[in-house]
């Protein structure tokens, strides 16, 4: 081989070519049960995925068994249900836990499906330290952007570093916590928000690690190296490059001029990623392919800043969950772009570049700033208890959707070349889209029962009376969460017992003092409506804007929310995980003209059913609105039940959300 080849491809110590090994290539997934969600990983597995990403369903991530009531509407319908260590024999069934590289998805919950884990490694006899994974347990971005938080800022912190504090020790290769910026782009964060609050939220968990002082300093800088990133890629790939960039260096400067870590390897910024959601289309949804491969390129092509483990949504996400075909889509995606290109065969492409290099410069300097203001304010967990973190996101997005709404921002299929052809990937006798069977859910009851039948009720009793005290008493309760994992103890049961103690958490909601920035010919429309409707009822048009079940997704919520202000509406907005009790009692206790639901998570149905159910018990009529991920499919029988308008994703008009509802409530007054 020439020298001058040896310069520009990478080379082994005998100077042959030797391409980087690929990413970790893995597709999130898990749904209706653990049987069909392992028959799915067994199935990834077979065509070329390389490790576990793994969904959760709502129950489980908000700390409910299946059996509650709040569940029924919401089992696996966005990830698998776990209620004991027998749902876990099922799922990881042919499985060999020790050469995985397991992802979980799951946060407020998150000591618990790790101790599941250890207690089924323990059960086939495999040792810990080769348990390879990681929980992604990062509360402060739940409280921010997802919703599936369960108990208060300091003592869900506690909870983290007791996960840091068994894990080095017992479980060397496992990751206790990923510091996840994904939300935080899905919730309208721009690069500077992601990389400081991710940053900062960083800095608060190695903060509380060192004050706990459990760790030798060596130990402590083997912490440090557990500590990794789950970030998002958005479609302006360049921007997103820098911004990946940018991570690694400020990173590295953390962890050597904050932390004094010594060790290089300590201090590499380790990361997977999932691309950008926020911006897949429900119109001409075939688009949403091209878009997922861009997006990608932004976290591929940059070797310093490459990451380590990928996965990629399906182009029908904006729609439903993703069918196993969509899936393996994504998969090949990854495949072709490893293998067939030639992408792995050369050093950083980019390094050099004034361009690029001007770039991360300056994102490093906003995010600086942004981050040493949050210190100031006593850290990330202050943060979130003033609302500070909350109210920027809620800015961002309120920003970002006004420039969709004035068409400054263009997506195409959205607000731009909007005619096309139907596209034929929805032609499929199923639409397009994946749907849970309801039956399913018996599954999922008849193991959770057989398991209470079937296991040492004192046990169980004790394992949870000694989980209960060892949090009063401030210890480390990983040692106490694996016996009642061990004693067939369940999810609700087990996070019931440290609500007991801890209390639970209803952070700030973000939506006060936040304006849309449009003033256009449509809001003088709505606004003109709605000073006719208050001259003609002496009081302004009213709304309650509800989250009902366990979807923590608010982006929609808030939205909504902040254009009916400035539509001129009264709006009551009380945040998520709301009841449809909770929905209609605010409902004909404020007077209100109308309500809005929004719901994702796929349990819509029923969860309308129930809201009129209450309706019916209060004799109110209140004309009631939707919106979320709604397959066409399920309109009929929505609007059966009494729905007056259905929004969905490609409804990014908010001023034609909000034309649409004053014209429901002025023809309909609202009877109590």
């Amino acid at each position: 081989m020439s020298a001058e080849k040896k310069e520009y491809l990478l080379v082994d110590e005998n100077g042959q070519g030797k391409p980087d090994k690929p990413w970790i290539f893995r597709t999130y997934a898990g749904h209706t049960n653990a049987k069909a969600s392992n028959e799915l990983y067994r199935k990834n597995l077979s065509k070329g995925q390389t490790g576990l990403s793994i969904a959760f369903d709502l129950p489980t991530q908000c700390g409910y068994s299946s059996d509650h009531e709040v569940s029924r509407p919401e089992i696996g319908k966005v990830g698998v249900p776990i209620n004991s260590l027998e749902d876990f024999r099922i799922l990881f069934d042919q499985i060999p836990i020790e050469e995985m590289n397991t992802s979980m998805t799951i946060n407020g919950t998150s000591m618990w499906l790790l101790s599941l884990y250890v207690a089924l490694a323990e059960e086939r006899g495999v040792p810990l330290e080769k348990l390879n994974g990681t929980t992604q347990n990062d509360l402060i971005k739940e409280y921010l952007a997802r919703g599936t938080y369960i108990y208060p800022p300091k003592e869900s912190m506690k909870i983290i570093v007791d996960m840091y504090e068994y894990s080095l020790h017992k479980i060397p290769k496992w990751n206790p916590s990923n510091i996840c910026s994904y939300h935080l782009q899905e919730a309208g964060a721009t690069p500077v928000q992601e990389l400081s609050f991710a940053l900062a939220t960083a800095i608060a968990v190695l903060d509380a690690i060192k004050e706990r002082n459990c760790f030798t300093a060596e130990e402590f800088e083997q912490c440090v190296g557990r500590i990794s990133f789950f970030v998002n890629a958005g479609i302006r790939f360049v921007e997103e490059m820098c911004k990946m960039r940018a991570f690694t260096e400020m990173w590295e400067e953390i962890t050597t001029e904050r932390y004094a870590v010594k060790t290089a390897k300590y201090r590499v910024f380790r990361y997977g990623v999932q691309v950008n959601s926020l911006g897949l289309t429900e119109e001409q949804p075939e688009n949403n392919a091209w878009r997922i491969l861009i997006e990608s390129l932004g976290v591929t092509l940059s070797r310093n800043a490459r990451c380590r483990a990928l996965q990629l949504p399906a182009w029908n996400e904006a729609l439903s969950l993703p069918r196993p075909w969509d899936q393996q889509w994504s998969l090949r995606l990854q495949q072709v772009l490893a293998y067939e290109t030639d992408l792995l065969e050369y050093p950083d492409i980019f390094e050099g570049s004034k361009v690029i290099e001007s770039k991360v410069k300056a994102l490093k300097e906003e995010a600086k700033l942004e981050i040493q203001k949050i210190i100031d304010m006593g850290g990330a967990l202050v943060a979130i208890e003033n609302g500070y973190m909350k109210s920027q996101l809620v800015k961002s997005q309120t920003e970002r959707l006004s420039k969709i709404n004035s068409n400054e921002l263009v997506i195409v299929g959205k607000n731009k070349w909007t005619d096309g052809i139907k596209s034929p990937l929805m032609t499929d006798s199923d639409g397009g889209i994946f749907k849970v069977d309801p039956k399913s859910a018996e599954q999922t009851l008849n193991v959770l029962a057989e398991a209470k039948t079937r296991r040492n009720a004192e046990a169980a009793k004790k394992s949870l009376e000694e989980l209960k005290q060892a949090a009063k008493d401030g210890k480390n309760l990983m040692p106490f969460s694996i016996a009642c994992a061990k004693a067939l103890v369940t999810t609700g049961e087990w996070a019931d017992a440290l609500r007991d103690v801890y209390g639970e958490y209803n952070p700030p909601t973000g939506v006060d003092g936040q304006k849309l920035f449009l003033s256009d010919d449509k809001v003088s429309t709505v606004r003109g409506k709605v000073e006719a409707f208050t001259k003609a009822n002496g009081h302004r048009p009213k709304i309650v804007v509800g989250k009902p079940g366990l979807d923590g997704h608010s982006n929609g919520a808030e939205m909504i929310a902040v254009s009916a202000k400035h539509s001129g509406f009264d709006v009551i907005y009380s945040g998520i995980r709301l009841s449809p009790e909770e929905i209609v009692q605010s409902a004909v206790e404020e007077n209100a003209n109308v309500i809005g639901l929004s719901i994702l998570s796929g349990s819509h149905k029923e969860i309308v059913k129930q809201l009129f159910d209450e309706l019916a018990h209060y004799k109110a009529k209140i004309p009631v609105v939707i919106g979320g991920i709604i397959p066409e499919s399920d309109f009929e029988d929505l609007r059966a039940m009494g729905i007056r308008e259905i929004f969905t994703p490609k409804d990014y008009d908010l001023m034609s959300i909000m034309n649409k509802i004053i014209d429901i409530i002025t023809v309909e007054p609202v009877l109590v």
